[in-house]
């Protein structure tokens, strides 16, 4: 008999709710899953809101350093992000998120990061699952990748 090898997992964590917080995460996972990885992103802190009803919508870019503390910048930096993404032909973030979940890229969201800004599950995209930090562990270790995007 055959034996049948386990299919190749991966997960990224995303902790900023920002563009390019949520980009390279969801960029990853898809590429995981069209290589045929098993792809879980696991959201927490400032990354949960990527997958909250709306939330990409809300998703800015803050420019380092100094100009990132000048007020509105952060508004005149995101249009210019999003311009240059579309420009680029990058699918927009809503978009992406999307595509990954056609992909069969998994959602998590930390418990903690819940329980901490009183969010429920309603809160959330359809799909989206929920897991303690030892739960996510639990999976990651058994993974070939595991990166902190």
């Amino acid at each position: 008999m055959e034996k049948v090898e386990a299919q190749e997992m991966c997960t990224f964590i995303c902790s900023r709710g920002s563009l390019d917080g949520a980009y390279p995460a969801l960029v990853l996972a898809i590429n995981a899953r069209r290589l045929g990885m098993e792809a879980t992103i696991f959201y927490t802190f400032m990354g949960i809101n990527v997958i909250r009803k709306n939330g990409t919508k809300r998703c800015k870019f803050y420019p380092p350093g100094a100009m990132g503390a000048i007020p509105g910048m952060a508004g005149v930096a995101t249009r210019m992000m999003r311009k240059q993404i579309k420009e680029a032909e990058i699918p927009a973030l809503e978009d992406l998120l999307e595509m990954a979940q056609l992909e069969g890229v998994k959602f998590v969201a930390c418990r903690m990061t819940l329980d901490m800004m009183g969010l429920k599950v309603d809160d959330f995209i359809e799909g989206v699952s929920i897991q303690t930090a030892e739960d996510y562990l639990k999976h990651a270790r058994n993974c070939k990748v595991n990166m902190f995007t």
